[in-house]
């Protein structure tokens, strides 16, 4: 088992930047690739305009991949922000006014899971209540994904490039979780087993595989250091795959790394045809 036995899903939010929104679904699948993921794609809105949700929906379509994932608004992102749903004031408002436009447009192209970004910690405010809002946003987001038959995913980051993140490890994050299913007795929050943040925070890889595969909705990949492509740094990726396999998940892997200092489309050399 390893790469040959996986099913992959292309993130066009940090590969194929190089080119405009637009126009990434179409390069994708020239790729080979037959699913896209993105975060959410208007940084600067919550709220876009129904014209600017057209021409992306219209391009997915036109290029014949599927959207397999998608971020809620999670304010600057890449930026200094990792998340809005913890934020008291403007910013957790503005993921509650993003909550039904995100699903709306998930459900319009098939997608099953949405993926809601804690948020960082802010000077000054006691942690419970950011808490407590989170759990609100996230019971409002989880019920939101349901409608349209889909997952709501809760991510862990990594210490190093996000110290302000408190999800930090898998067990934060599928406490989280379970928190939310216990609220809305849904059960379809899930975990997203981003495999290059846990690495760099220090997991033990097969511990986590093999305690938390039956909660997870999605798994994504990149290597370590430098969040590159399989094989550009040391984390045996093909191995952990397997054993995600053998632990019993059959979903999508999704493809979130830098293609480095050379097109996208040139990063898959690493990839079984």
């Amino acid at each position: 088992m390893g790469f040959e036995d996986q099913r992959f899903s292309v993130n066009l939010s940090i590969l194929f930047t190089e080119l405009p929104l637009l126009e990434r679904p179409a390069a994708a699948a020239a790729a080979g690739f037959t699913a896209v993921e993105l975060w959410w794609p208007w940084v600067d809105s919550p709220t876009p305009e129904r014209t600017g949700l057209d021409a992306p929906r219209k391009a997915i379509e036109a290029a014949g991949v599927r959207l397999t994932g998608l971020n809620f608004y999670a304010g600057q992102l890449p930026g200094p922000d990792r998340g809005a749903l913890s934020l008291p004031g403007r910013e957790s408002e503005r993921f509650r006014a993003n909550v039904d436009v995100a699903a709306e447009f998930a459900g319009s192209l098939g997608c099953g899971a949405l993926n809601a970004l804690y948020g960082n910690r802010v000077d000054g405010v006691d942690p419970a209540e950011q808490d407590a809002l989170a759990l609100e946003n996230l019971v409002r987001a989880a019920r939101a994904a349901d409608r349209i038959g889909a997952v709501l995913l809760v991510e862990a980051l990594n210490r190093p490039e996000s110290p302000r993140y408190p999800l930090v490890s898998a067990d934060a994050a599928v406490g989280v979780v379970d928190r939310v299913n216990e609220a809305t007795g849904l059960g379809n929050a899930k975990f997203l087993m981003d495999l290059y943040h846990l690495s760099m925070n220090g997991e033990d890889l097969p511990s986590v595989i093999e305690r938390y595969t039956p909660r997870t909705g999605h798994v994504q990949i990149a290597d370590t250091p430098g969040r590159g492509a399989p094989g550009t740094g040391s984390l045996p990726l093909a191995d952990l795959l397997g054993l995600l396999r053998k632990a019993g998940y059959d979903g999508l892997v999704g493809l979130e790394y830098k293609p480095g200092d050379r097109p996208s489309a040139e990063s898959f050399d690493w990839l079984p045809r």
